[in-house]
């Protein structure tokens, strides 16, 4: 029995140094789990003050004709029976001018996709990018994601962020139906977007 003693005292000292080697053990593979990321200062990527632009030009969404820069790519077997268009996908590479008329200056396009998203109303899910060519946006891309009723009167859509100049861009895109075709399905939209970036 007095042998036995010993071995029972070294079991509690075992258990204190096995949890401390596995608690080491844990710390050690958390951390080379989580060296993907690190935090930086804004200033590390050349981030500055943070500004407000306010962006105001008409979206040309033209649909008819031979020089259509909207067409229909996907559909469902329900969207020719919808009242509302359901589960059309129209992909776009519409004009942006600094006026209503086409033949205004061109300062970029709109290019993504549109979708026909709801079934009680027309509503659109927005996914495009505003693809700047002029000016000092020229090559910076505001990216809009959201829902556009397109009776509503205004419409509001978020900026989640963008590319260049609106890298970690925030903000919100008022669309308002400017002219609408009924008989060819043609539309021109002004936007003013106010938009936070560096």
């Amino acid at each position: 029995m007095a042998n036995s003693l010993p071995k029972l005292k070294l079991i509690p000292t075992f258990l204190i140094l096995f949890t401390i080697f596995s608690s080491f053990s844990t710390l050690v593979t958390a951390k080379k789990i989580h060296l993907f990321s690190r935090t930086l200062a804004p200033s590390r990527l050349g981030l500055k003050r943070e500004k407000l632009s306010h962006l105001h030009f008409y979206f040309h969404d033209i649909v008819s004709g031979r020089n259509a820069t909207a067409v229909r790519v996907a559909e469902a077997a329900m969207t020719n029976t919808s009242s509302t268009g359901f589960g059309a996908v129209v992909m776009m590479d519409d004009p942006l001018t600094v006026r209503p008329q086409l033949s205004s200056k061109q300062v970029g396009r709109a290019q993504g996709i549109y979708a026909f998203a709801s079934q009680n109303e027309l509503g659109l899910l927005m996914v495009l990018n505003f693809a700047f060519t002029e000016g000092k946006y020229n090559g910076s891309n505001p990216s809009v994601l959201g829902r556009n009723t397109v009776f509503s009167a205004v419409r509001e859509m978020p900026i989640v962020g963008g590319s260049r100049l609106f890298r970690f861009a925030r903000g919100y895109a008022h669309a308002t139906t400017h002219t609408f075709d009924l008989k060819s399905g043609d539309a021109v939209v002004e936007y003013n977007v106010y938009v936070f970036h560096y």
